[in-house]
């Protein structure tokens, strides 16, 4: 069986970080394994707290991963502090990972940014350049190319700006006002669109954290980049599409599994 670390923060609610990331991974078969940064306190309306674990800790955790079940692909979430970026790069340099997806989690849909600007210049320095392919949102996309985004003619000038400044692949995800539901993937060769119709689904939470981890769930597997990043919109278009409630008792995994049959096969 292929494997996948996910390399972020605990979200108690469960609907983002590890815990969207393990069910993610499962349901797209694939062994998950997880590495956590922080914990949090936090549900579907906001974060009250965030405790972080120490950059020893987390080596520690890395290393007891690497060196029992190599994982085929990984994937890093929100990691707030520099710190913590650097063990990541470092030891993901030391074993030689491959297929890294990084979800570069600094600004909030708001607008409001999450980590701080020292932690921004790390996560660009170290971690970006070894990844396979970055997932930014628009915010994100403007922070790392330091241009304004409004059309998707500007998509596609920062994907190209940004794959030439750190070398790796770029999904520049849509929505904040530009288009419905279409993302953008550079792969250093081509531009292509993945097009998708926007959701009426309130049930958003952790969205971001599900199309990182469904991408690095294919890469695990074997597809190509292009392929990986198809299957992981299918995948998470289905789960806004069948409007999970959890109100009615419909438990995000249970969720996950019956989808699995109509998006991934």
């Amino acid at each position: 069986m292929r494997t996948a670390l996910t390399i972020a923060g605990s979200d108690s609610s469960g609907g983002a970080g590890i815990q969207a990331d393990i069910k993610t991974m499962t349901a797209n078969g694939v062994y998950a394994m997880s590495a956590i940064t922080a914990l949090t306190a936090q549900n579907t309306t906001g974060v009250t707290g965030i405790m972080e674990v120490t950059p020893d800790f987390l080596k520690e955790q890395l290393d007891c991963i690497f060196t029992d079940i190599r994982p085929d692909a990984v994937k890093t979430g929100m990691v707030s502090s520099s710190a913590l970026i650097e063990v990541i790069a470092e030891r993901l340099r030391f074993y030689g990972a491959e297929n890294i997806v990084v979800d570069p989690v600094m600004v909030a849909t708001s607008g409001a940014r999450l980590i701080s600007e020292d932690a921004i210049e790390t996560l660009k320095k170290e971690l970006l350049p070894i990844a396979a392919v970055i997932t930014p949102n628009i915010p994100e996309a403007e922070v790392l190319s330091g241009r304004t985004v409004r059309t998707s003619e500007d998509m596609e000038a920062v994907a190209k700006e940004i794959y030439e400044m750190y070398g790796c692949g770029v999904l520049c995800k849509g929505g904040h006002s530009i288009n419905d539901a279409n993302d953008l993937l550079y792969d250093g060769k081509e531009l292509i669109w993945f097009r998708g119709k926007r959701i009426d689904n309130p049930n958003t939470h952790g969205t971001g954290c599900t199309l990182s981890s469904a991408i690095a769930s294919g890469l695990a597997k074997g597809y190509d980049l292009p392929t990986a990043v198809k299957s992981a919109k299918n995948y998470i278009s289905g789960a806004l599409a069948a409007m999970l409630d959890l109100g009615k008792g419909r438990g995000p995994m249970n969720h996950a599994f019956a989808i699995e049959g109509e998006f991934l096969q």
